[in-house]
C-alpha cells in the first residue's frame, strides 16, 4: 500500500464532501470541485475523514492509491482555502495590468502581450511587476502561472522576464571584450 495513500484527508469546518463511486465532489467557502477518481480507488468517511483505499491490494493499485488521495485532498484544500502562485516581472519598462478577465503585459517586445485568464481563475496585479494567481484548482492555478512565465522566461544573462517569487537563477557571465 502507499504511504501517502494511508494517511486521512481532514474535512475542515465549512466543507461538505459527497462521494459516488467515480468522483469526490467538495463545497466549500471558495466554491465548488468535482474531482473524478484513478480506477480502482474508493473513498470513504470514517471519523469525520476521508480514507482512500485500493479495491485490491496489489503493486498496479498502489501508485493508484496515493494519486487518488492526493487529488482528493487537493480538492478539499482548494475549495477551504485556495491555491496562489505569485510571479514577479523584473525589467526596465516591463508591467501589467488587468481589465476583467484580460492580462495584459509589457515585455519588451514591439506590441502588448494579451493573456486570456480563464473562468475559475483570479490573477490580480499589485504594483505592476507583481502578479498572483489564485483559484481553487491546483492544477489550473500551477498551469496558468507556468504559462504566463512562458511569455518572457527569465534571461540567465541578464536576470530580466517572469519569474516565480523566490526562484532563484543561476546568473551566467556574458562575454568578455577583447
Amino acid at each position: 500500500m502507499s504511504r501517502v495513500g494511508k494517511r486521512p484527508i481532514p474535512i475542515p469546518a465549512g466543507v461538505t464532501v459527497e462521494i459516488s463511486p467515480e468522483a469526490v465532489e467538495a463545497k466549500g467557502p471558495k466554491g465548488t470541485m468535482r474531482q473524478p477518481l484513478p480506477p480502482g480507488i474508493v473513498v470513504e468517511m470514517q471519523d469525520g475523514a476521508l480514507h482512500a483505499r485500493p479495491r485490491r491490494d496489489d503493486r498496479a493499485m498502489a501508485k493508484f492509491h496515493g494519486l487518488g488521495r492526493s487529488l482528493v485532498a487537493n480538492a478539499v484544500t482548494g475549495v477551504s482555502a485556495g491555491f496562489k502562485k505569485e510571479l514577479e516581472i523584473v525589467g526596465i519598462g516591463y508591467r501589467a495590468e488587468v481589465v476583467g478577465q484580460r492580462l495584459t503585459l509589457a515585455l519588451g517586445y514591439s506590441h502588448p502581450v494579451i493573456f486570456e485568464v480563464p473562468d475559475g481563475i483570479a490573477v490580480a496585479v499589485e504594483n505592476q511587476t507583481r502578479l498572483v494567481v489564485t483559484g481553487v484548482d491546483r492544477q489550473a492555478v500551477g498551469q496558468i502561472a507556468a504559462d504566463i512565465r512562458s511569455l518572457r522566461k527569465p534571461d540567465p544573462y541578464k536576470q530580466k522576464g517572469i519569474r516565480y517569487t523566490g526562484e532563484v537563477l543561476k546568473k551566467k557571465v556574458g562575454k568578455t571584450g577583447a
